[in-house]
């Protein structure tokens, strides 16, 4: 079944995530044109931030980040640290 605008979030950010693609082809492409290193250095990293921004999206939308997930009911113990910790 295909999002609809109204559905949720999940359609909206594969909308963004489609343009952000496109602009970092547009950005990759564009950095041959270019002779002027930090030129080629502004696309190319800019180009590299979106993909990121990407991979964020793509991590909410999977729930891949502890950050994207669902609040545990279990109460953390607050104050104890393991031996692994205290190095």
């Amino acid at each position: 079944m295909k999002p609809t605008p109204n559905s949720n979030s999940i359609y909206h950010i594969q909308k963004i995530k489609a343009r952000m693609r496109q602009l970092i082809e547009h950005l990759r492409e564009d950095v041959v044109k270019f002779t002027e290193p930090k030129a080629q250095a502004l696309f190319e990293t800019s180009a590299e931030v979106l993909t990121g921004l990407v991979k964020a999206f793509d991590d909410y939308e999977q729930k891949n980040e502890v950050a994207w997930q669902p609040k545990s009911t279990t109460p953390q113990r607050k104050g104890r640290t393991t031996h692994a910790s205290r190095r």
